[in-house]
């Protein structure tokens, strides 16, 4: 078990493992902005769908490039955990409740990566969950 709250206490396995679970999550929680952003047609069918248009998809994507940029600042990794994994419970939520697995014929693929980044997020707060400002300490 890790007991040191800093980084380079962990040992090189899970020093590598943060890294590689980081960048894949942070590269689908970024690559997605575009989407968002640009109003495509899916994004705007989905959040129209969960009557959240345009803010919601707006305020998503807000999020999802703050966590995305946290996840890479030492001390904040964390945080940009907690902001993914709380991003992505919202979006399962609304995929088992009120769009279904598949959305518009994607094969499930939203709702597949929404359980990547919530999976990767939930291993990135747990390693770190020591440097969590303020209640870190005492996890």
């Amino acid at each position: 078990m890790i007991t040191m709250s800093t980084y380079a206490s962990f040992p090189r396995p899970l020093r590598i493992a943060s890294w590689i679970v980081r960048i894949i999550v942070a590269a689908i929680l970024l690559q997605t902005l575009f989407f968002k952003f640009s109003g495509a047609e899916e994004s705007v069918y989905i959040f129209t769908k969960v009557g959240q248009e345009p803010w919601g998809r707006y305020g998503s994507g807000v999020v999802e490039l703050i966590a995305g940029i946290l996840l890479f600042a030492p001390r904040l990794t964390p945080v940009g955990a907690l902001l993914a994994l709380g991003t992505m419970s919202g979006a399962i939520f609304f995929h088992l409740t009120k769009l279904g697995i598949v959305v518009k014929d994607d094969g499930g693929v939203l709702f597949t990566l929404a359980l990547v980044v919530w999976s990767g997020s939930a291993f990135i707060l747990w390693l770190h969950r020591r440097d969590l400002p303020v209640i870190g300490s005492k996890l």
